[in-house]
């Protein structure tokens, strides 16, 4: 049951949205699946490789590029002119099944009024296995991907002056979904709502403590541990 105050401020803020963008890893599902360690772990072989390092130095140096590139992709391609096309066909050959199934999930994507979009670092085809795993491919518009951002990464501005031109977004229309706070920045000075996708409470993941931090600069509107769960409120608090 939702009190009148969460109702009445969540329909202020989201009343005019027509533009729902999510990001896919960690966001359209729990972090706590896992999934994207194994993507993680393979960035530490694709390095290891890469530079004939053993894995503690490689694992090292991923994480250093990750930190100061937005992703160890960027890191790699700027910093070793690496083929980005072959690095994503690698790291991204996983098993999807830690996923569960959520179609209740695409129910309630699909009942938000307006488009709905992915906005990911990673790319196309990880995103469609991943929503088809989720069994709520159906209910996007269209994907955004590192691709279409000419590989350069959220948080960077780039990418999202991109999405948003390409796809004829106005952001003050707009709503981020994001479980990484510094890819929130940007769309708040857009004037997108914003809303931070956090770890689910007691749950067991693998994840950098930076990566969770979050700058008292007012980037994050809300945040919420259960997806579902907070856009279900969303939709209630349309409703009434």
């Amino acid at each position: 049951m939702i009190d009148n105050d969460r109702l009445t401020n969540l329909k202020t803020n989201f009343e005019g949205v027509t533009e729902w963008v999510f990001d896919l890893d960690n966001t359209l599902y729990p972090r706590h699946c896992d999934l994207f360690s194994q993507i993680d772990w393979k960035m530490t072989d694709y390095v290891a490789d890469l530079l004939s390092m053993d894995k503690p130095a490689a694992r090292k140096l991923q994480k250093d590029l990750y930190r100061s590139h937005g992703t160890t992709l960027r890191g790699l391609m700027v910093q070793y002119d690496i083929d980005p096309h072959d690095f994503l066909d690698k790291v991204h050959d996983i098993d999807y099944s830690p996923v569960d199934p959520n179609p209740a999930l695409g129910e309630i994507i699909a009942a938000l009024p307006g488009r709905k979009h992915i906005f990911t670092n990673g790319d196309v085809p990880h995103a469609r296995r991943t929503t088809d795993r989720l069994g709520i491919t159906d209910h996007f518009d269209k994907v955004f991907d590192i691709v279409a951002s000419d590989l350069e990464p959220k948080p960077a501005e780039g990418p999202y002056v991109k999405f948003l031109e390409s796809h004829n977004v106005d952001p003050t229309a707009a709503a981020m979904f994001e479980d990484m706070p510094r890819n929130l920045e940007v769309p708040k000075k857009f004037g997108m709502q914003t809303v931070l996708i956090t770890p689910a409470k007691g749950s067991h993941h693998n994840a950098e403590a930076w990566e969770h931090e979050v700058a008292d600069n007012g980037s994050v509107d809300f945040s919420t541990d259960h997806l579902d769960g907070f856009l279900a409120d969303v939709l209630q608090a349309l409703e009434n």
